[in-house]
Formats: C-alpha cells, sequence, structure tokens
C-alpha cells in the first residue's frame, strides 16, 4: 500500500458541555501549573484536601457513623464497639499522629470489608477486635515478603547486625523502606574509623555517590557540631570515615545524622555503644535532636528483627523527644513495651543520647573550655588534642 492509498479520517466537530474535575497530589499539581501555560486558564479553582482531621469527639462519632453507614450500604455484618475503637486505633495509625485520625476511607473501607470477611469465616454475627486485628495482620501479610527476607539474611548472619552487646564505632541506624504500598522499618549498621588529619568528617557514601543531598547535608551538619563544640581554641586536626555497611541501593534524608554523630563520638572517647538500642533522629549543629518521619514503622521493624531471636529485655529504639506524639505501635509491640520486654527511649539532645548508648556523663564544659575526664565530651576532647599534637610535630623520625 502506498502513502496515497492511506483513508484520511477528518472528524467533526459536535458541540460538548462537560465541566472537567482532575484528581491528583499536590507535586503533580505544581509540575503541570509549572511546565504547563494553559493549565491555569483551563484549570481556575484549586480545592485541597486534608488527609487527617483532629481526633476529638465529634469526630470519633463521625468515624464510627460512617463504619455504620458502609456496613448498611454493602449488607456488612455490624461492628461492635471494641471493633469500632480498633478501626479508630488504625485510622490513627494511617495518620501517624495520635492526635489525628486520618482521611483515607478507601483504605478503611478496605479494612471494615475484610473484618467483616473475617467475622464470617468464624461464623459470628458481629464484627470484633478480633476480627480487624487479623484484617490489618493479612493486608501486611500479602505484601511483607521483601521485609522477611531482610530479617532472614540478618538471622542468618548474611547481613551484619548485632541487637546485643557494645561496640566501639557501631550503632544500629534506622530507616524506611516502601514497597509498593507496604513500609517496614529496617536496621543498619553504621561503622566510624578516626585518626589523625585534615580531612573532618568523610561521608563514605558521599564520596562513591551512593548518598542523596539530603543526607549530605546531615553530615556536613556533624562537621559543624564537632567543630563547634571542640574546636574552638583551633581547628581539629581529625580524619573520619563514617559508612553504612552493607547498604547498596543508596541513602538519603537525615534521619541518621544522630546515630552517625553518636558512632563518632564513640570512636573518639573509645567508648562502646550498645548494640541493643538502635538510633533514629536529626540534629542540629547545637546538638539538639530533631524530629524525623516513620518512626513507628522503625521501632516495629527493630523489635521484630530483635523478635525473630527472643527479646532479651535489654532492646529498644531511641527516637526524638518530639517524635513521641508521632508513636501508634503495633498492639503486640505496645504490649511488650508495657512489660519491660522492649523499651522505647526519647532524646532532646545528642548529649542525652550519648549517655544512654554509652553508659557514660556527656560531660559540661567548664570556664576554661574543658570537659571532664571519663565523660564522653571529656575523652573525646583528649583524644583530639593527642590526634593535633601529632599532626603539629609530624611522623617520628
Amino acid at each position: 500500500l502506498g502513502r496515497s492509498s492511506v483513508a484520511r479520517l477528518d472528524p467533526d466537530p459536535i458541540e460538548l458541555d462537560v465541566k472537567v474535575a482532575l484528581v491528583g497530589g499536590p507535586e503533580t499539581y505544581a509540575m503541570l501549573y509549572d511546565f504547563d501555560p494553559d493549565f491555569g486558564e483551563l484549570f481556575k479553582v484549586l480545592a485541597e484536601f486534608e488527609t487527617e482531621i483532629r481526633r476529638d469527639d465529634e469526630n470519633i462519632l463521625r468515624y464510627a457513623q460512617f463504619i455504620a453507614a458502609r456496613c448498611s450500604a454493602e449488607g456488612l455484618l455490624p461492628f461492635d464497639r471494641s471493633a469500632v475503637a480498633r478501626v479508630l486505633e488504625e485510622a490513627v495509625r494511617l495518620a501517624q499522629d495520635r492526635s489525628k485520625l486520618s482521611t483515607r476511607f478507601g483504605d478503611i473501607s478496605d479494612i471494615v470489608r475484610e473484618a467483616e470477611y473475617w467475622a464470617r469465616r468464624r461464623g459470628g454475627d458481629l464484627v470484633t477486635e478480633e476480627d480487624v486485628r487479623t484484617s490489618v495482620y493479612e493486608r501486611a501479610r500479602r505484601s511483607d515478603l521483601m521485609e522477611v527476607k531482610i530479617r532472614e539474611r540478618v538471622s542468618d548472619g548474611t547481613v551484619m547486625i548485632d541487637v546485643q552487646g557494645s561496640e566501639v564505632g557501631q550503632v544500629n541506624g534506622l530507616s524506611v523502606l516502601a514497597i509498593g504500598g507496604h513500609e517496614f522499618g529496617q536496621a543498619s549498621r553504621i561503622t566510624a574509623r578516626v585518626f589523625s588529619g585534615r580531612d573532618g568528617v568523610i561521608s563514605i557514601d558521599r564520596e562513591v555517590k551512593l548518598s542523596g543531598p539530603i543526607h549530605d547535608k546531615g553530615a556536613m551538619i556533624l562537621a559543624g557540631f564537632m567543630n563547634g563544640t571542640f574546636g574552638l581554641s583551633g581547628p581539629l586536626a581529625m580524619s573520619a570515615t563514617i559508612a553504612f555497611e552493607q547498604m547498596y541501593g543508596g541513602v538519603d534524608g537525615d534521619s541518621a545524622s544522630l546515630a552517625e554523630l553518636l558512632v563518632l563520638l564513640s570512636a573518639l572517647a573509645d567508648y562502646p555503644l550498645s548494640q541493643a538500642i538502635a538510633v533514629t533522629g536529626s540534629v542540629n549543629q547545637h546538638g539538639e535532636v530533631q524530629a524525623v518521619g516513620g518512626v513507628t514503622h522503625k521501632i516495629e521493624g527493630f523489635y521484630d528483627l530483635c523478635a525473630t531471636d527472643g527479646l532479651t529485655g535489654a532492646q529498644g529504639a531511641l527516637i526524638p523527644a518530639s517524635n513521641v506524639r508521632h508513636l501508634t505501635l503495633r498492639w503486640d509491640v505496645a504490649q511488650a513495651i508495657a512489660e519491660g520486654r522492649f523499651h522505647v527511649y526519647a532524646a532532646t539532645t545528642v548529649a542525652g543520647a550519648a549517655e544512654l548508648l554509652m553508659g557514660r556523663p556527656a560531660g559540661v564544659v567548664d570556664t576554661t573550655g574543658r570537659f571532664p575526664r571519663s565523660t564522653v565530651f571529656g575523652e573525646t576532647q583528649v583524644r583530639l588534642a593527642q590526634f593535633a599534637r601529632r599532626w603539629h610535630d609530624g611522623p617520628p623520625h
């Protein structure tokens, strides 16, 4: 067939009177607005929807009414008070804030339907708390294969992570992985080595371009804290390397900066860090611990890892104090904490975090600019002074 033999269609215009509504996230809207000059003219009205609401009596009542209406509309078994309360707990978990309820009603409706299925399966005439709990558990179990595989690799020694004992220059940092719609926390070993030099704090992940800009900013903040705390009388003659061990997919975010600073101080002071307490949190240049995201998933991930070989009663996680309001832990984790088999600690400063993980006082600077001996900051200061003398004197002849 030649080009001339191809039939051509010329559609006729027709009158059309419609309204078009686009639904999407704020990032998509911003991109379209910035790159399409006609977008703002075609879509003049922007309506933003809140993804969470206050957890107050009025909204709790509305949530209960929503569950009842869903059951009535779809012919589902009614929910008893305990089941409604358990759905509300899941709404709080989705909001990741104990003072909020999620408005992700599609996800809530799915939980309601699946809980009703489990109630019918056991032959019940009411949906109970246990049915909702089973629904939530089974929803997570269907997509947790990667999470289980990662724990298996730690348990069999392929991935090296200690959850007992203590080590110098080694700490467990916590992060969140998202695969599809499933999010879970995982622990990573972070290590540090220190020696005399002028290179400062070197992030190995940054040097090989495995880190993102926010992580790199966090690494530079560590240098600011170290210089501001220990370098007032002169420049630091220190080189230090920090690395996420067995991490090959790249790292970003500043939620590991507290762990990185603790592991650096441990290496300098030669004080061991507890491996039973995993760490998440960011820091600023003044040593204040700042909030991060995903604390619930991180704690639950470390709990699951520790529980694989049995809880010792000494294990737990350290989070920023400003994140306590965001904790919406699973019932089994909350129960283990209540029974003293697992622990969650909150820190406001690097000094407080160092005292918890190293079991030593951090130390308070005196009027001469010195920290007391046998403290974390004091021994760090002594080691830095040794490095400075070695650098000044040069290698032995």
